[in-house]
């Protein structure tokens, strides 16, 4: 088994690539170790002590170093890690089960969406995931929808995006361009 590693626009991120699926559907952010104890894979990644976030996405997984570490010191740590766990074939959760994959939108919602504005949301999530969530996947992270409400759409970049230094360049005028030319009643996309 041979483990790729890309950059990101993240400086303190790179991204694995184990050659096969990681997650059957959604994406998981671990941003403590206490959070990553979900996971036996998340947590031997954060157990280098030098890892701030550990991010699983459908192909991949996004490891964010600690202010300090040089990547030429953690990275042969991380792909050891990875090769163990993926020609083990140990199970990505503890108990073996998906029950680690995303927290559902709802419970995490900045604003709940007003009902009325059914369509409109509609429309924000079917741009989000046909026209945004690949292009951010293929920087090593994801975006989760938080809600919208008085033309305000909230978003949270996740992986690799998160504390990125391009993140406010990505939602202002990347995401948020796209969404307000498709959608005329969005007035601003705001980091959640």
């Amino acid at each position: 088994m041979f483990i790729e590693t890309e950059t990101t626009p993240n400086p303190s991120t790179l991204k694995f690539l184990p050659g096969q699926q990681v997650m059957p559907s959604g994406s998981r952010e671990f941003t403590t170790p206490e959070d990553a104890e979900a996971s036996p894979l998340g947590q031997a990644i954060f157990d280098t002590g030098e890892v701030t976030n550990v991010f699983f996405g459908s192909d991949f997984v996004s490891v964010s170093k600690a202010p300090g570490v040089d990547w030429p010191d953690l990275k042969p740590q991380v792909v050891s890690i990875l090769l163990d766990h993926f020609v083990s074939q140990a199970p990505l959760f503890a108990g073996g089960d998906a029950s680690g994959i995303a927290v559902p939108a709802e419970e995490t919602m900045v604003v709940e969406d007003d009902p009325a504005n059914a369509e409109i949301v509609e429309q924000i999530n079917e741009l989000l995931e046909t026209r945004v969530r690949p292009a951010v996947a293929g920087d090593g992270g994801d975006i989760a929808y938080r809600g919208f409400k008085d033309g305000v759409v909230y978003l949270t970049l996740q992986g690799a995006c998160s504390g990125c230094p391009s993140s406010t360049a990505t939602l202002k005028h990347g995401i948020e361009g796209l969404l307000k030319h498709y959608v005329p009643e969005v007035v601003e996309v705001r980091a959640a």
